[in-house]
């Protein structure tokens, strides 16, 4: 069955849709400035839900495809004249669960694809808790479970690699075999980005080289780290560079070992007059090597030009823009303050500032 645009259905934004259909977020489940329900089992999706769209997939990271696959979704369900757009995702991640010393690094928190699910135009979310037991359905087990019984698909937008069930035995001709028996349609999304396929795997492998432009061009947004500012050493302040120091969380994404120029942002509310802006910042990611080093990684942010902000137990976000070096063990603290008065020199310029 093809799906053809209907001229007369208006286009519905994901919170247009939402407040029809009454499917407003829990208390403090989202924060996001679209409504977003979100359900954690199947005994929380609504009886009463009538038809939907449902786009799956695990969506770290929310990519440049992730965002592609969504945005059909949300245009299927014009064509169709379907009110709900729902995303199933799964947390953990599968294979942290099925060959966990393989899972890969997470690029987001399950919070963060929530928000940026809805901001990418969903109405619901359905946050599948993945376990062996889930692991070991068949194809036929997801589609009458979910895409059926759950949430009543009316439409199924996928990308055309998406692969589901025990052992990976679902693809897309098994969901349009069987729609085309139980009441629903499918398609299959490309995922291009130019000659760039854009994948989850592909935004870790340029963080991983340190590639945070590369890395921003897939996700269609700067590459962020959050996390509460811990004590460090203090070496920084003593050498007249005051950082903010954030943990690397184990398990997740993180740019290579160097020196980054990007911004850093409070998102406690309390910066004052510009609460929430963007302030300017050298980035180093890594150990501390010519200090001996660290045990754990940290990313450490200098705000250009302030000494005077106190932030440690507050929560920030550290966007990475560009590398600027490698990291490198100096020999004493005369060529470590060289090469960061060279740094900061170069965040200026790569920063426009």
């Amino acid at each position: 069955m093809e799906l053809r645009k209907a001229p007369s259905v208006a286009h519905r934004t994901s919170c247009e849709a939402a407040r029809r259909r009454g499917l407003n977020p829990p208390a403090g489940e989202v924060s996001s400035l679209l409504a977003v329900a979100v359900w954690r089992s199947f005994e929380e999706v609504p009886d009463d839900l009538g038809r939907t769209v449902v786009t799956v997939g695990n969506f770290d990271g929310m990519h440049l495809g992730h965002q592609h696959v969504v945005r059909r979704a949300r245009e299927v369900a014009d064509e169709i004249d379907v009110d709900t757009v729902v995303a199933v995702t799964f947390d953990p991640h599968p294979i942290a669960v099925l060959r966990p010393e393989h899972a890969p690094p997470t690029l987001t928190t399950i919070d963060e694809r929530l928000r940026l699910l809805g901001e990418a135009g969903v109405d619901a979310v359905l946050v599948i808790p993945f376990s062996r037991e889930i692991a070991a359905w068949s194809p036929q087990d997801f589609i009458d479970r979910v895409l059926v019984g759950a949430l009543q698909a009316k439409a199924v937008v996928v990308g055309a690699n998406f692969r589901f069930g025990n052992r990976a035995r679902g693809d897309r001709q098994t969901l349009r075999e069987a729609g085309a028996e139980q009441d629903f349609v499918l398609e299959a999304v490309e995922l291009d980005g130019g000659p760039q396929v854009w994948s989850s795997t592909y935004v870790r492998t340029c963080l991983a080289a340190g590639d945070v432009a590369g890395a921003a061009e897939a996700l269609g947004r700067p590459f962020v780290t959050r996390g509460v500012v811990i004590e460090g050493d203090k070496r920084g302040r003593d050498l007249g560079f005051p950082t903010a120091n954030v943990p690397v969380v184990p398990g997740a994404a993180a740019p290579a070992d160097g020196v980054y120029a990007g911004w850093l942002r409070r998102l406690d509310g309390a910066d004052g007059a510009d609460g929430g802006a963007k302030h300017p910042a050298a980035i180093s990611v890594g150990t501390n090597p010519t200090f001996d080093g660290l045990r754990d990684r940290r990313v450490e942010g200098y705000v250009l030009d302030r000494t005077d902000l106190d932030l440690y137990g507050v929560e920030v976000e550290v966007e990475f823009v560009e590398r600027i070096r490698g990291m490198v063990r100096f020999d004493g603290v005369e060529p470590l303050l060289l090469a960061i008065a060279g740094d900061v020199v170069r965040t200026r310029e790569i920063l426009g500032l």
